[in-house]
């Protein structure tokens, strides 16, 4: 029998400061526990633990526990493990949050807990090392000029599994004249995918303190690489709405509505500028009485100062999903540099 005072101990360990959040990714009630770590973590942390077996043993805490299992625990904690596990993690290095993909949880969880790269400096890739302000990717190894510069200005990266069609795929983004260039890339080594992500993260970290000098740590982050707001099939029709509806992949990006051909492209079709309710836009679910030609019956209009876009989406869940990105866009009042991108979208062909 399971002695009653190393049940209560646990649960009251649960509700502790810093234990009742994932220790790996924050998300909250963690259900699981490594004994070896002495931390709490949630189940889909605890699936990642069970690669490492040699550094991490876990156990449920629905589980009968020991008293000397439970002891481990109270001398233990997420708070004293952040402090030893985390202390040196650079200010740009990527903490994921348990909605990302696996591979960046994963490559945390490893980081941290078997290659101490946060405990020991000289354990980390030197991340920082670029200095020219361009990511260039080459044909050759031993090509002389590159196939493209990408500046650290514009540069993006965020991992896309599903899309690309492998768990180490990264699509990292880039203007070329003010238009969006995709590129899609990925390694059978997951540590070396990551590693490329937090470089880029580096790069425009330095690139940001040097732009905004008086900016903190906090400001600068959130701003260093960002996931796309929603991506999907919709159709859609021309300017004259009578040029029939076509199938085509979306992606918002921040106050970019992009349109491709194929999710895989690097280049989109069109772009559409999304401001804000303050600068007369307005979306709408439904589509103009008269509209025809669409094949999905789940429209939405978005009324710019210019014109009206009309899409339909094939269910109302898409729709709905949509509507609510192109609102959280269109309630946020613009920034000052967001006038000169509306600007440059006003003269594009």
């Amino acid at each position: 029998m399971e002695p009653k005072g190393s049940k209560l101990l646990l649960q009251e360990l649960l509700t502790a400061a810093g234990n009742d959040a994932c220790a790996d990714c924050g998300n909250p009630e963690p259900d699981w526990a490594s004994l070896t770590l002495g931390v709490f973590i949630c189940q889909a942390c605890s699936l990642l633990h069970r690669s490492i077996p040699h550094i991490s043993r876990v156990k449920s805490v629905q589980e009968a526990w020991e008293d000397g299992e439970v002891e481990l625990m109270a001398a233990g904690g997420n708070s004293a493990a952040k402090a030893k596990y985390e202390q040196k993690v650079p200010a740009f290095y990527y903490r994921p949050k348990h909605t990302d993909c696996k591979l960046l949880r994963e490559q945390w969880i490893r980081a941290k807990y078997e290659r101490n790269e946060f405990e020991f400096i000289e354990k980390q890739e030197p991340y920082s090392a670029e200095r020219e302000g361009a990511l260039k990717y080459f044909n050759k190894q031993d090509a002389r000029e590159p196939k493209a510069a990408m500046k650290v200005e514009t540069l993006n990266a965020t991992f896309q599994p599903a899309k690309i069609g492998n768990p180490c795929g990264l699509q990292i983004t880039y203007l070329k004249d003010n238009s969006t260039r995709n590129i899609f890339v990925y390694h059978s080594d997951a540590k070396e995918m990551v590693d490329w992500f937090n470089a880029i993260r580096a790069a425009r970290f330095h690139y940001l303190q040097v732009a905004f000098p008086g900016a903190s740590d906090e400001e600068l982050v959130p701003k260093l690489t960002r996931n796309f707001m929603k991506e999907g099939f919709m159709e859609k029709t021309g300017p004259k709405h009578t040029e029939g509806f076509k199938k085509r992949w979306f992606t918002m990006d921040d106050r970019r509505l992009m349109y491709f051909k194929d999710p895989l492209d690097a280049y989109a079709r069109g772009e559409v500028f999304i401001g804000s309710k303050e600068n007369s836009y307005t979306v709408l679910a439904g589509l103009p009485p008269s509209t025809q030609g669409h094949r999905w019956n789940h429209g939405i209009t978005i009324v710019t100062p210019d014109r009206k876009f009309l899409f339909a989406c094939e269910t109302e869940a898409e729709q709905r999903d949509w509507i609510s990105a192109f609102q959280r866009v269109i309630n946020r009042p613009m920034r000052p540099q967001e006038y000169a991108v509306e600007a440059h979208f006003k003269h594009k062909p």
